[in-house]
């Protein structure tokens, strides 16, 4: 059997700590994802509270929920022609397309009686290619518990697409999937696909909504993990590089697909892992380059990238993204990145709407891979400066490690008593900054206590309710 993990410190019965609002290995289960700021404590924890450390590691198993897209774009860009080719093209996948019936256009009727195999119920229409017609004629939930209880009975579903018509901001649609516990155990959100239309774009990003109104068109760019840019045959190549270079200084995020007549295969849209910044990375490598971008439109619309050499400390690099989700969450759209957190041998991988965060530890750092942090941030009225520089601060280095150490109430030798247990227990430090491979990834103890006729333990924080003087 595996060793067991190491001893620890522990609350007493008459203390407590604020709620930690953390993540498991692999999963994003609502009770955890937490908008920040909604009640209990406001800061995002990156490791898991200290019951689920036994839990933790690279061994955990492949996320096996549905894969969720969101699929979004402007009237007119070409949405129903690719759900129409999704629901009648022979591509051997069996995808759920949950239409908002109150959009623009909607499906076909002529199209759904001619393709139906059979009606399953009210909203639920199976078509010849094996896909799944859905309406949305109440609540987006009941909708999703119908197609689980469809699974639950034999159903296998490769995906789900969301149409999210006339609705730019997708931040209601993907709430469901971090809030819901029957919605989030069944499906994850995967990526937020919008789809352009390269002819009419430009004109649409340059409309004077008025004080205080929004472009949707801009937000439906900036919310996105890939960009359809539809309909290139109907402009010249040089409109079409000045659109694509408009597109990338709104987000320089979502790498950009070209198509005609929104004719894309569905693996472009389907399980593309929009959420996971190293896949992205991995299709296009220059994405995060700030080199060539516009800036002349959309001024209160942007982009930030970090990219940094070295490792983040765990404790500060928790608080600036907490201090990001509860300040400036109503006009971050979109975030996500790729952490190497020091004394943590697997990266942390997040992604956030607004102040809905996710994140997780995931594969380990390969070997001779330079430890390295990637982020990205789109919103308004984005402050880069400022978010640089709170962002150094949580670099790590030795000067901070010195720091940290010397700050220590206790000296090695000294005695003290640790809560253990629910109890108070006498002891004596034999050891600064601890670490072994039995606690919570980047977590480094400022202490190890050896218990009186009892195990060493270790002491997650320097607190008054986990370690304390020894008095006569």
């Amino acid at each position: 059997p595996p060793p067991a993990p190491p001893a620890r410190a522990s609350l007493p019965a008459r203390a407590s700590l604020p709620a930690r609002a953390s993540l498991p290995a692999r999963a994003s289960l609502p009770a955890r994802a937490t908008p920040c700021g909604a009640g209990g404590d406001s800061r995002v924890w990156l490791t898991p509270p200290f019951s689920q450390t036994d839990k933790m590691g690279a061994g955990a198993k492949a996320d096996a929920r549905v894969p969720v897209t969101v699929l979004t774009g402007f009237l007119g860009s070409g949405k129903t022609t690719l759900l129409n080719h999704i629901l009648t093209a022979t591509h051997g996948k069996k995808i759920a397309i949950i239409e908002n019936e109150f959009g623009d256009v909607g499906i076909d009727d002529k199209l759904l009686e001619k393709n139906a195999k059979m009606q399953c119920d009210e909203e639920l229409v199976e078509m010849m290619n094996g896909c799944i017609c859905c309406t949305v004629r109440q609540d987006l939930v009941k909708v999703i518990h119908k197609l689980a209880e469809r699974c639950q009975a034999g159903l296998k579903l490769d995906g789900i697409v969301i149409e999210t018509t006339g609705m730019a901001d997708p931040a209601p649609v993907a709430q469901t999937f971090f809030v819901d516990e029957r919605t989030s155990a069944f499906a994850r959100l995967d990526g937020i696909v919008t789809l352009v239309d390269a002819k009419h774009v430009e004109q649409h990003l340059d409309d004077d909504k008025g004080e205080g109104v929004e472009n949707e068109a801009v937000e439906q760019v900036a919310f996105a993990d890939r960009l359809l840019l539809n309909k290139i045959d109907l402009v010249s190549a040089e409109d079409l590089k000045r659109v694509e270079a408009r597109l990338r200084s709104i987000n320089k995020l979502a790498p950009i697909l070209q198509c005609e007549r929104s004719n894309v295969s569905v693996d472009q849209v389907l399980n593309i892992e929009g959420f996971d910044l190293d896949k992205t990375l991995e299709m296009d490598p220059g994405f995060l380059s700030t080199e060539g971008a516009e800036h002349e439109h959309d001024d209160t619309v942007s982009s930030v990238s970090i990219v940094q050499s070295g490792e983040v400390e765990l404790e500060e690099i928790e608080k600036f993204i907490s201090y990001l989700l509860r300040e400036k969450g109503t006009d971050l759209y979109r975030m996500k990145g790729v952490l190497a957190v020091a004394h943590a041998v697997e990266k942390f991988v997040y992604h956030s709407v607004h102040m809905l965060f996710s994140g997780d530890f995931v594969e380990p750092w390969a070997p001779g891979e330079e430890r390295s942090c990637k982020m990205v941030f789109i919103g308004k009225n984005l402050d880069e400066e400022d978010i640089k520089r709170r962002f150094q601060k949580c670099l790590a280095s030795g000067e901070k490690d010195a720091a940290r150490r010397q700050a220590l109430r206790f000296a090695v030798g000294d005695r003290v008593e640790c809560a253990v247990n629910n109890c108070w227990a006498p002891g004596t430090v034999i050891a600064h900054m601890y670490r072994d491979d039995g606690m919570p990834p980047g977590l480094l103890a400022p202490y190890q206590v050896k218990i009186d006729h009892g195990a060493a333990v270790y002491v997650p924080a320097d607190s008054v309710h986990l370690i304390r003087e020894l008095k006569d």
